[in-house]
């Protein structure tokens, strides 16, 4: 089986005086990739400026709108045609001993191969004042630990809106044990990293439809690198391991890497922005 989906984004900026000039690239448009394909890609705005596409220096599909005129509000508006896949997560599992395992984690090759999600960065580094009292289990594969980390966060850590930004660090999520799923994902990605594991930040959709936690905007979860297996899913914000629900956009080594939305507004006083993003799916049988 397969699911059609079909994603809608809008945005809208109103400023309190005129524009002079701006410059803004959108990451929003889902990964053609294995699992799941674009069908269609419509991105517009209410101004009729030209769209650019273009490929970011990650290799992801980017929608770039610079503005020749002045304006006080624009609309950005796109629509996507994703088919994705029905599988089993739990199929994926790898057929490595845990002794396999912990040999290729500590190989200096496999240790140069994913040298990039392995370091800590800004956003994905523990802070000492903090323990974790998460526990590795060594007599169990990697798998099973981190579906346990998945859990542990899901557990430990509140959903909730409001109370974080895109630079809310570690130590305030640590602190506070509530955020949003993109702070959730940052403590997944640090505590895999932590015990050697490759793991990547995911920026994309989720299908809310069965009741998940998820931004008003985009969603996030991590990807880790388990040997034997590959890269794999896990969602800490809906204890989920991420399947035919999760629709990607882009990775990085944490947000700052893959956000939705970055550019420069020339103008002075007060703005507001306002998103949404509706997932819509449909089951129908494979072809």
């Amino acid at each position: 089986m397969v699911l059609n989906y079909v994603i809608k984004y809008a945005a809208t900026n109103t400023y309190e005086n005129f524009v002079d000039e701006a410059l803004w690239q959108f990451l929003i448009a889902p990964l053609n990739a294995k699992s799941q394909q674009v069908i269609s890609s419509e991105f517009k705005n209410s101004l009729h400026i030209p769209v650019e596409k273009s490929i970011n220096g990650y290799g992801f599909e980017t929608f770039r709108v610079h503005p020749k005129k002045r304006f006080k509000s624009i609309d950005f508006e796109a629509e996507f045609h994703v088919i994705k896949d029905q599988f089993n997560p739990f199929e994926k599992t790898s057929d490595h001993s845990i002794e396999e395992e912990i040999s290729e984690l500590n190989s200096l090759n496999f240790k140069v191969e994913h040298s990039a999600f392995l370091k800590p960065t800004t956003l994905t580094k523990l802070p000492v004042s903090h323990e974790i009292d998460f526990v590795y289990d060594e007599e169990v594969s990697i798998f099973e630990n981190l579906k346990n980390l998945n859990k542990w966060i899901f557990d430990i850590f509140s959903f909730k809106t409001d109370v974080t930004d895109v630079d809310t660090d570690l130590d305030m999520i640590l602190e506070e044990k509530q955020g949003v799923c993109q702070d959730f994902t940052h403590l997944f990605c640090a505590i895999a990293r932590s015990y050697r594991i490759p793991t990547r930040y995911i920026s994309g959709y989720l299908h809310q439809g069965n009741g998940y936690f998820g931004d008003s905007q985009m969603h996030a979860w991590a990807e880790a690198f388990i040997p034997g297996c590959g890269w794999v899913g896990f969602d800490p914000t809906n204890n989920l391991i991420a399947a035919e629900n999760h629709i990607k956009v882009a990775d990085g080594k944490d947000y700052s890497d893959c956000p939705p939305i970055k550019g420069i507004v020339y103008t002075s006083g007060k703005n507001h922005t306002k998103y949404s993003v509706e997932v819509h799916a449909q089951q129908n049988a494979q072809q």
